[in-house]
């Protein structure tokens, strides 16, 4: 290798090779800016934004899935836009418009096929990670939510209208379609444990959840709460709760309840219920530091200015404080030293010690919503 070694460095002192500038994608992610159709890409250990990068249409229910190599993001717009983002290069590879309206998508685990789930005409579209050129369509006569990965390169999806999900095996040249009935009223979006075993819907026809246990052979629903604001008067739901940040710290579920002022524990083995926490307002997102010890909770219109920390020890509300209005998403780092807040209307994301409470920075960004950091590449149903 000798040899090698003194070519190279020959070739290096003549000019005939140039030095390439290395871009390490781990410490990225990306910020949508929901109004202005574009992502900022942002740097955690700088706390700063590197680039912004645009045109990728309506992005005012967005989010995105990464890449295994972390290089390529796949952004899912509620034009029905696909979009291939390259993280390295700092701009759009490539972008379809694949539907009339779409509700998020996901990317089978080893990377080669990218899904998205439509409200408009309804169904899942899949797509080739490489090229975008579609290789599957798979009509459900209803708009469908919930959409997930699956371990075994499935992918996992649930029909608003009928109550059904299904489970697509994409491990043959086409589709193999397992369809489960009697999932519940109105299911309005789902989540899929970081195991890949239990798929968990919530209902908004009806109180309760319904869950199913993938790593059976034929997976039957489980009713999960079933009825738990049977005798509360319901408040007016001014934002479904998103399941994605639905939490799992340690041994429990930790779950937004729809149109009340409280979020639910659920046993993790059993799923029967541990407690309940009594909360600012309608809850949003629920979601737990990596190491499972806290949950950070943010809130629907008109109480959308604050976040609570919940202690998960204790079931208690530990930490209260307002970043500015509209808060809308949260994304901590991997190892969970710090919390990224979009805080919509004060056009800011803004960074927070999970530890002391404290503000370690902030970047400007247009309309903020969605945080993504690429480590979500190596996550089941992120």
């Amino acid at each position: 290798m000798k040899w090698l070694y003194g070519a190279v460095l020959a070739a290096m002192l003549t000019g005939t090779v140039q030095a390439q500038s290395v871009v390490a994608t781990g410490d990225l992610g990306l910020v949508v800016e929901r109004a202005s159709g574009s992502l900022l890409l942002v740097d955690q250990s700088d706390r700063a934004s590197l680039a912004r990068i645009e045109g990728l249409g309506d992005l005012s229910h967005a989010s995105l899935v990464y890449s295994p190599d972390e290089r390529f993001a796949y952004v899912f717009g509620r034009d029905g836009g696909l979009s291939k983002v390259d993280l390295v290069e700092k701009r759009i590879a490539k972008r379809v418009i694949q539907s009339g309206n779409a509700i998020g998508g996901a990317i089978s685990d080893d990377g080669s096929l990218v899904a998205v789930s439509n409200y408009e005409p309804g169904g899942v579209r899949i797509f080739d990670a490489q090229t975008l050129e579609m290789v599957a369509d798979i009509p459900t006569g209803s708009k469908t939510i919930g959409l997930v990965d699956a371990p075994g390169k499935r992918f996992v999806f649930t029909l608003w209208d009928a109550g059904e999900t299904w489970i697509a095996d994409l491990n043959s040249e086409e589709p193999k379609i397992t369809r489960i009935t009697g999932m519940g009223t109105n299911p309005y979006d789902a989540l899929i444990t970081g195991d890949g075993r239990l798929y968990i819907t919530g209902l908004f026809g009806e109180d309760g959840l319904t869950a199913l246990d993938l790593w059976q052979e034929d997976p039957e629903p489980i009713r999960v709460l079933p009825g738990y604001g049977r005798g509360e008067a319901e408040l007016p739901v001014y934002k479904m709760p998103h399941l994605e940040g639905w939490a799992r710290a340690g041994q429990e579920f930790v779950l937004p309840a729809v149109g009340h002022h409280e979020v639910l524990w659920v046993d993790g083995e059993t799923l029967a219920e541990t407690g309940r926490t009594s909360t600012h307002g309608q809850p949003v997102f629920a979601m737990a530091r990596p190491d499972g010890r806290q949950v950070w909770v943010n809130f629907a219109h008109p109480l959308n200015d604050t976040i609570q920390v919940i202690d998960t020890v204790t079931k208690q509300v530990v930490h209260e404080f307002k970043p500015g209005p509209a808060v809308l998403h949260m994304e901590f780092t991997p190892r969970g030293n710090e919390v990224w807040v979009s805080v919509r209307d004060a056009g800011k994301v803004m960074i927070y010690d999970t530890r002391t409470f404290e503000k370690t920075g902030e970047i400007d960004a247009e309309s903020p919503s969605g945080i993504f950091f690429t480590a979500r590449a190596h996550r089941t149903g992120l």
